[in-house]
């Protein structure tokens, strides 16, 4: 049983700690938030102010950062440093070098690190995945992909998620960065890409409506679209050479309510297929977990982390020049 802190107690945070009741592999022992309503909003869990106080105590094993991106880097170095296992809410970091010094510090500690990039436990797209590398879809050409909600339209205009500093293409780090890990675990690290950014149907300072092209060395293609103003959409396909397949969900991963599924193979009818509700946010922290004690790999490699960091950076860059960027 790994004991954890859960960092940031807002939205995402109190879900955590309500998904890991009963964990038989995470216990959730600690919950710090700077904020004091914050901490009294999580009932029955023993609270702290300051991060600082996660790792001096001896009773937290992991820290699960929920907190803003731009505190990322230097929040997983300090528990690296200070022996915790380290699991970090999406994205990574922001940027390349940011990045590699994180990875870094986890690698000479030799304490675990996880990514929230519960996607990845989906079981539709565990299965596409199986489907791709047995080349039951011919040769895999272009990965599509949608992620859209309209959730921020509640936060107040002060919020860092609407923050053009602090969560910068808001659409990407909301979303978006989501379909780039997937498109990542299929295809490999992209080599250039090309964003939109737009602002049309709110005043977020960030953004509202992202859609980006992402090319491979291979020379297959991404194309994803993030929206905040939409109601929820959530959709991913890969289109082969021999075949095709589409999963929709048919609801926000917060309240997964399971997926819809078409899978198209050459002179044959489509076939359609359910796949009913899985709790891939507590899969993914459970894995992690069980990966921090030594009984299982993590499946989210250090490379793949990392290739997903310098495509963010990358796709922002595009955002604001209008250009092809390179990945670096």
């Amino acid at each position: 049983m790994i004991r954890a802190a859960v960092v940031g107690l807002g939205w995402w945070g109190q879900k955590i700690v309500r998904d890991l009741t009963g964990s038989q592999y995470l216990q959730v022992v600690l919950g710090v938030d700077p904020d004091k309503a914050s901490r009294e909003r999580v009932e029955g869990l023993r609270t702290a102010p300051a991060y600082e106080d996660a790792l001096a105590d001896p009773a937290v094993d992991a820290v699960i950062l929920c907190t803003p991106h731009k505190f990322h880097a230097e929040q997983i170095v300090a528990a690296a440093l200070a022996g915790k296992h380290v699991f970090c809410e999406k994205p990574l970091t922001t940027s390349g070098d940011e990045a590699r010094t994180a990875l870094a510090a986890v690698a000479a500690a030799g304490v675990q690190l996880g990514i929230g990039h519960e996607r990845r436990f989906e079981p539709a797209v565990m299965r596409l995945r199986d489907q791709c590398r047995a080349g039951e879809l011919g040769t895999p050409l272009v990965f599509e992909g949608n992620f859209s909600q309209d959730k921020f339209l509640a936060l107040p205009p002060d919020n860092w998620r609407l923050s053009d500093r602090d969560a910068p293409v808001g659409p990407l780090s909301a979303t978006g960065i989501h379909l780039v890990d997937l498109a990542i675990a299929l295809f490999g690290p992209p080599v250039e890409v090309w964003a939109r950014l737009s602002t049309l149907a709110t005043s977020f300072a960030n953004g509202d409506t992202l859609t980006v092209t992402m090319g491979f060395e291979g020379g297959q293609t991404a194309l994803i679209t993030a929206i905040l103003t939409t109601p929820f959409a959530g959709r991913v396909a890969v289109l082969g050479s021999r075949g095709w397949v589409e999963i929709r969900d048919r609801n926000h991963p917060e309240l997964p309510r399971g997926w819809d599924v078409t899978t198209v193979h050459r002179g044959a009818e489509p076939v359609s297929t359910f796949y009913p509700p899985h709790p891939s946010v507590r899969e993914n922290i459970e894995r992690f977990a069980r990966a921090a004690a030594g009984e299982v790999s993590y499946p989210v490699t250090h490379e793949e982390m990392l290739a997903n960091v310098r495509t963010f950076e990358a796709i922002t860059a595009s955002a604001r020049s209008g250009r092809v960027e390179p990945v670096r």
